[in-house]
């Protein structure tokens, strides 16, 4: 009865090294904004390099495995074997791939505040041009109107009197 009861239920402690939510390094105060972007642009390009990297050896791979010969049914199975877990693999990495992609994307389009911010400047300089030269075809009509207005009124004072 001395002996500890052993289960198969995970202990916490079973993962002393761990380390859930690992952040990308931080900018720090010393870093400005262009080196924190090539820092992170970096990052990128390791990771789809590392996809890419892992396709192109599974394909290899899988192409190397395909050799025609003399081959008995523990050979057959093997290649069998090393073929589908190379197909898997590349798999996973043509999955996390296109999820990187998704990603690139999403960030191209919501945090590109450099374009958004010169399309909405454009944008008001065309209305703001816009609203100028409306403007100005109302004031030459309104000119227009009254200067007319004013030379038919003595026309029609002189025949009102005569």
């Amino acid at each position: 009865m001395s002996d500890i009861p052993q289960t198969d239920v995970s202990r916490p402690s079973a993962l002393p090294t761990a380390k859930l939510l690992q952040r990308p390094s931080q900018p720090t105060i010393d870093q400005n904004s262009s080196e924190y972007l090539d820092a992170i642009e970096e990052e990128w390009n390791k990771r789809v390099d590392v996809e890419i990297e892992t396709l192109v050896d599974g394909m290899a791979d899988i192409v190397s495995l395909a050799s025609i010969g003399d081959k008995d049914k523990f050979r057959i199975a093997q290649e069998a074997f090393q073929a589908q877990c190379r197909a898997e693999s590349m798999i996973r990495a043509a999955n996390s791939l296109m999820s990187t992609i998704h990603s690139m994307k999403l960030l191209l389009l919501l945090s590109d505040e450099a374009q958004i911010a010169k399309r909405r400047d454009a944008e008001l300089r065309s209305v703001q041009a816009d609203k100028t030269d409306a403007q100005r075809k109302v004031a030459a009509l309104l000119d227009e109107l009254l200067l007319s207005r004013t030379r038919e009124g003595p026309r029609d004072q002189r025949m009102d009197t005569s």
